[in-house]
């Protein structure tokens, strides 16, 4: 029997333009796990006026963080996949949960390297249904594939936080060290954490984690969540809000960190780097810095094996035999 590895990331649209956005959002907006409006009320709305409204306006902010090479979160996830079949003694593909390259193609792939077992590993270091969730529907779906476990969460894994600090580390050994690091997470609905989903409780304790592991104190760090959408409660504390209140407070310096991205991409380039940074010096900070993603920081590929190797995967197979280490 001969294993493989999956690495799944969540997407981007194939250009930087509004037909690609469309088609992007479409798929992914029209995914329940992602919006848990009724589909009779959701989908007349997404058809009739978002995927008319949004795309133009989404396509000039992947314009203004799109590379020679294409999007920086297909480029950086597709070089983590490169680097990690360099070093790892099984196959590794990568695909992404919506757009391509499709999760069913890369199973097939890896069958067609002669592997009957794949362990899949979400590019998602906390889990959320929303997110790893989502990824787990996709490969439930997959009828004819190899037989799959998913590490669902690996948001304490050592090897993870210590590549998050190694990547602090050097920040602040070029830039020196701010007042203030602020740890911003992908936010989420208010509502799907009061139903149970562990998403908010794994950001905090990575959080902490990496705050320990650097040496902060509790007036060193703060976590924040972004990317809001729409007009229910999300997790709080909000990052732009959050900033600027720390400008008009006296702070002239912060750094931002987003530990539950791995790859830079549109949320922390656009997002956080462009209109958060804008926020804070609007309200009198002076120096912003993003600190960059993982990546493909030797820490962070090294780390990459290290969870494929000795995260919890779980069998997504019942009649499959529990799974095996590489």
């Amino acid at each position: 029997m001969s294993d493989g590895l999956l690495l799944v990331n969540l997407g981007t649209p194939a250009a930087p333009t509004a037909p690609a956005v469309r088609e992007y959002l479409a798929e992914f907006l029209s995914d329940p796990r992602v919006v848990g409006i009724p589909r009779l009320l959701w989908l007349p709305l997404l058809h009739g006026v978002i995927l008319r409204v949004r795309p133009a306006k989404s396509a000039e902010k992947y314009a203004a963080v799109w590379t020679d090479e294409g999007s920086p979160l297909m480029v950086h996830t597709a070089r983590q996949a490169a680097a990690l079949a360099a070093r790892a003694p099984f196959p590794v593909e990568f695909a992404m949960r919506y757009g391509e390259p499709k999760i069913e193609a890369a199973l097939s792939r890896l069958r067609a390297q002669g592997c009957t077992r794949v362990r899949v590993l979400p590019l998602y270091p906390q889990f959320s249904g929303s997110t790893t969730g989502s990824v787990l529907d996709a490969i439930d779906a997959v009828k004819d594939g190899p037989a799959c476990c998913v590490i669902e969460s690996y948001h304490d894994h050592p090897a993870y936080i210590s590549a998050l600090a190694a990547g602090v580390r050097r920040h602040w050994a070029e830039h020196g060290q701010p007042p203030e690091l602020v740890m911003s997470f992908h936010g989420l609905p208010q509502r799907a954490v009061d139903l149970g989903d562990p998403y908010a409780r794994q950001c905090r304790e990575t959080a902490q984690a990496l705050a320990d592991k650097l040496g902060l104190g509790a007036h060193r760090w703060r976590l924040t969540f972004q990317s809001r959408f729409g007009p229910a409660r999300w997790l709080q504390p909000y990052t732009e809000p959050t900033l600027a209140a720390l400008a008009r407070g006296g702070v002239r310096r912060v750094d931002v960190v987003c530990p539950g991205f791995v790859s830079d991409c549109l949320e922390t380039l656009e997002e956080i780097a462009l209109g958060a940074r804008d926020t804070f010096l609007a309200a009198g900070g002076e120096t912003f810095h993003l600190i960059p993603c993982l990546n493909e920081a030797p820490e962070w590929i090294a780390a990459l094996e290290d969870v494929a190797l000795t995260g919890d995967c779980r069998d997504r197979d019942a009649g499959a035999p529990p799974p095996r280490p590489f």
